[in-house]
């Protein structure tokens, strides 16, 4: 049996699930290694090797001299331009690509994830700080309607192509009830939603290595947030 090239290592996470997103639509093997966060695996001295700011994921390409690469655009990026799938041609068509990468990397993660944060994992530790819950909030919501502005007249981010911008951008934007940030009037949005929720691999991605539907509105919120928060820090 033949070992993939490509080794990924990740966990159920928004950032986790971008390279399994582009490895199942472009129906490429790969191995996959689970980083267990509860046994603080992220930060064993094996894995810190491969990512020195012990986080997922990380993969691991044998047919280039074993080379490792971290972060999650900077992942869908390379795995991209190594399959050639899934990222436009032209110089200018890909600093647009990169632009909403970045967009998603420097917003919509950051603003998302600190909203759900301080109001999934925080709040229900006792430490309930609504300043910082309506600040992140309220920006994720208007980085919503960046999106939603975008995707005017468009099936997907950069037109009628499927690329690593959507799958960079979906599963933070997606996981809008885990934020508590309301999407509602973003008609653009959901209409974007609703056409990568019937995409049947992307969807089979979001059960690798294992499913986490409260993130998308779905499920029991208690034990979730139970669950999430034990790993809060990883």
């Amino acid at each position: 049996m033949t070992t993939p090239d490509i080794h990924l290592y990740t966990a159920s996470t928004m950032n986790g699930w971008k390279p399994v997103i582009f490895l199942e639509e472009a129906e490429i093997e790969y191995e996959l290694t689970y980083i267990d966060f509860g046994k603080k695996e992220q930060k064993s001295d094996w894995y810190m090797k491969l990512n020195p700011n012990g986080r997922i994921p990380t993969i691991v390409d044998r047919s280039n001299n074993d080379f490792a690469v971290f972060e999650s655009g900077a992942i869908l990026w390379y795995l991209a331009e190594k399959y050639n799938k899934f990222l436009p041609a032209g110089e200018k068509a890909r600093s647009e690509a990169l632009q909403w990468m970045m967009f998603q990397m420097s917003g919509i993660g950051p603003m998302m994830g600190q909203a759900m944060f301080f109001q999934r994992i925080a709040a229900p530790k006792g430490i309930e700080d609504q300043y910082a819950i309506d600040r992140y909030v309220a920006e994720s919501r208007r980085l919503l309607e960046v999106l939603d502005r975008q995707l005017e007249g468009k099936e997907y981010l950069l037109g009628k192509e499927f690329t690593i911008v959507d799958m960079a951008m979906y599963p933070w934007a997606r996981s809008y009830p885990w934020a508590k940030v309301s999407i509602d009037g973003l008609e653009n949005l959901q209409t974007w939603f609703d056409r990568i929720d019937a995409r049947p691999k992307t969807q089979k991605a979001l059960t690798i290595p294992k499913p986490f539907p409260a993130f998308f509105g779905k499920g029991e919120i208690a034990s979730s947030e139970s669950e999430n928060a034990s790993r809060f820090d990883a």
